[in-house]
Formats: C-alpha cells, sequence, structure tokens
C-alpha cells in the first residue's frame, strides 16, 4: 500500500474531530515552506545568500535576504490562513492579521541561517496556540501561554529532502516531499524514540563555559566504557536544532543547549515561544522529554515574546538523568563510591 499524501493525512485528522482552522493553516504553510525550499535550492543564483541587511530581527540583529524573503512568504501565507496574529523570531512584536480567527501562530522562519552557505540543512520552525480572547485582547497575550497549551507544531527542514514534522497533538509524524507526485507523502508514521541512548549532541567548544554539572555529564559520557556510565558515547553536533531534532527523532540520542558563561548567554539561546515550545512538543509526542535542564519546557510559562531558555531534550532515560547531574549529583548512583564502576550494586 502506498503511504499516503499529507492532504490525505490532514483530511482523516478532520473527519477525527481535529479543528479545522489548524489544518488549514498547516496546508497554507506547507506552501509557503514549498516556496522557501525552491529560492534555498537556488542558492547564491538568486541571491540567497548575499549577505545582511535591514531591517533588524526581533534581537536587533541584521537579516540576510533569505530571512527576508522567507520571512515575507510566511506572513502572506499566514494572510490566507484563519491566523488571529503571528509572531516571528524575526519581528519585535506580534502582528494582527485576523480579529475573529481562533489560532495565533508563532513561526522561527529560518532556524540557523550560518548553515546556508555552507549547503547543510536548516529549517522553519513553527507552533500553534488558542487565541479565544475577546476583539480587545493584546495580540503579544495568546503567545504568554505556556507550551503545553499549543494545539499543533512542527517544522520543516531544508536539506536533502525537504521534510515536514508535524504533531496535532496526537503522535509525531513525518512527511518528505515528492517530486515526482508533486505533494508530501508520510514517511513515518508515529515517530518514538528510544528512552535510553549513546549519543548526545553539544557544542564543546563552549565547555570553559559551561556549568560544572554540564562539564561533569559531558566528562563522565567521554570516558566511556571505563568512567561511571560504562559505555561508550558518540558526540554529534549539526548546529541546527531543526537538523538536530530530526536526528533524534529516527534514530534517538540527546540534545543539550545549555545556558552559560558567555554574555548573553546566561539563559540560553533558544527561544522559548517559536523554537523550544515546538520542539518540546515534538519530543514529547514522541516518547521523549524535553527540559530546561531541570523543568519541563511545556511547563514554562513565557513573561516575554523572545524570552530565552536552555534547552535538553531528547531520550527521556538521558534527559532525567541530566536534570539530576543539575538537582541532586550526589544521588547519582555511577557518582557515589558504594555504585562505582565495579561496585556491586552497579545497573
Amino acid at each position: 500500500m502506498d503511504a499516503p499524501t499529507l492532504d490525505a493525512f490532514l483530511e482523516s485528522c478532520q473527519r477525527n474531530g481535529h479543528d479545522a482552522d489548524v489544518l488549514s493553516t498547516v496546508r497554507a504553510l506547507t506552501g509557503a515552506a514549498l516556496k522557501v525550499g525552491s529560492f534555498i535550492r537556488s542558492g547564491a543564483l538568486e541571491g540567497a545568500f548575499s549577505g545582511v541587511h535591514g531591517p533588524l530581527n526581533g534581537d536587533g540583529h541584521p537579516q540576510s535576504d533569505l530571512h527576508l524573503h522567507a520571512g515575507d512568504l510566511f506572513l502572506e501565507a499566514a494572510r490566507r490562513a484563519p491566523v488571529r496574529c503571528m509572531a516571528s523570531s524575526e519581528r519585535a512584536e506580534p502582528i494582527l492579521l485576523d480579529p475573529v480567527a481562533r489560532t495565533a501562530l508563532a513561526i522561527c522562519t529560518q532556524d540557523d541561517s550560518s548553515n546556508f552557505d555552507l549547503n547543510l540543512s536548516t529549517g522553519t520552525i513553527f507552533s500553534l496556540l488558542p487565541a479565544t480572547g475577546g476583539p480587545d485582547t493584546d495580540p503579544a497575550a495568546f503567545f504568554l501561554q505556556s507550551g503545553g497549551r499549543q494545539v499543533a507544531a512542527g517544522f520543516f527542514m531544508y536539506g536533502p529532502q525537504l521534510a515536514l514534522v508535524l504533531t496535532l497533538g496526537k503522535g509525531t509524524h513525518a512527511f518528505a516531499f515528492s517530486q515526482r507526485m508533486g505533494t508530501f507523502v508520510q514517511i513515518h508514521d508515529g515517530l518514538h524514540i528510544d528512552q535510553r541512548t549513546r549519543e548526545f549532541a553539544i557544542d564543546a567548544s563552549n565547555y570553559r563555559h559551561w556549568d560544572e554539572a554540564v562539564r561533569l555529564y559531558v566528562d563522565d559520557c567521554l570516558k566511556g566504557e571505563e568512567g561511571p556510565r560504562g559505555k561508550n558515547f558518540d558526540m554529534r553536533w549539526i548546529g541546527s536544532p531543526v537538523a538536530e531534532t530530526y536526528r533524534i527523532l529516527v534514530r534517538g540520542g540527546v540534545f543539550l543547549y545549555p545556558g552559560d558563561r558567555r554574555k548573553g548567554h546566561g539563559c540560553g539561546r533558544l527561544r522559548l515561544v517559536c523554537e523550544a515550545n515546538p520542539i518540546a512538543l515534538l519530543i514529547e509526542q514522541a516518547g521523549g522529554s524535553a527540559t530546561d535542564a531541570v523543568s519541563r519546557i511545556l511547563d514554562l510559562c513565557p513573561e516575554s515574546l523572545h524570552q530565552r531558555v536552555p534547552l535538553v531534550f531528547g531520550s527521556a532515560r538521558e534527559v532525567e538523568r541530566i536534570g539530576r547531574y543539575h538537582s541532586e549529583p550526589a544521588a547519582i548512583a555511577e557518582r557515589s563510591p558504594l555504585f562505582g564502576h565495579r561496585g556491586l550494586f552497579r545497573a
């Protein structure tokens, strides 16, 4: 039997009672992603990598032509969809689109533009939230809800394949664009992340800036079979949250982007509203876990639109262990002399 198309999947979801406005918004975003993917494939030939320009993004940094073009395409898509307001990593404030619509869209239109001119994978991350306040409600208020209230989340990955990873709150599913069929086709139905792993991803160049808990965790992994973990680990780092998330969803692992002692990095660097929250929902719906190293990401209530957080996600048992390194390192059995590498009670 042929794999279902994205349209067939969404039609099935609608028959099963999913919100039609949410599904329509996903369809609209898909159209914009196809255009962004085409622009990226043209690369330098179309000026996609032609440097940085104004206006400034939400952080006050200049944006590339690709950022600007992608932002325009997704804003155009949101205007055609039943979206009340849109918040973007590229804009300081949300935009009111349709005052009677019931869905709010938070989006990071370009996940890591530094990867583009190296021909590496990057993506677009999105989150859909309920927008049920009165007509006078400040649009920013819709984005200051906890991530647990998301009604859908996903990302598009621009790589060897144009892929869509999507959750509507019941499992995490992956689709790839088929040039032959001219549509997205499902390639993974109900992704599942193993609870245990032997693979972690972190930018080790920042080792000197990390807190002791992060150093201790990485040191224990790197000691391999002879260390307190008693097994060998592989270390990965792609530098694109979308690509890292996709890898972990498909084959497991854990990702760490901690806060550190560098200026501006104490609270982490990934945006809670449009990056950490949608990634966390996708990961949890696949059986994984996502925290700020201690607390569950989806329980956090944003205090501002562009709030940053540390982010740890992936295999649930490993994320839990990283939390113990932060909150109670002395209670980790492998680090106690009684339960050491050659101890009688080693698990």
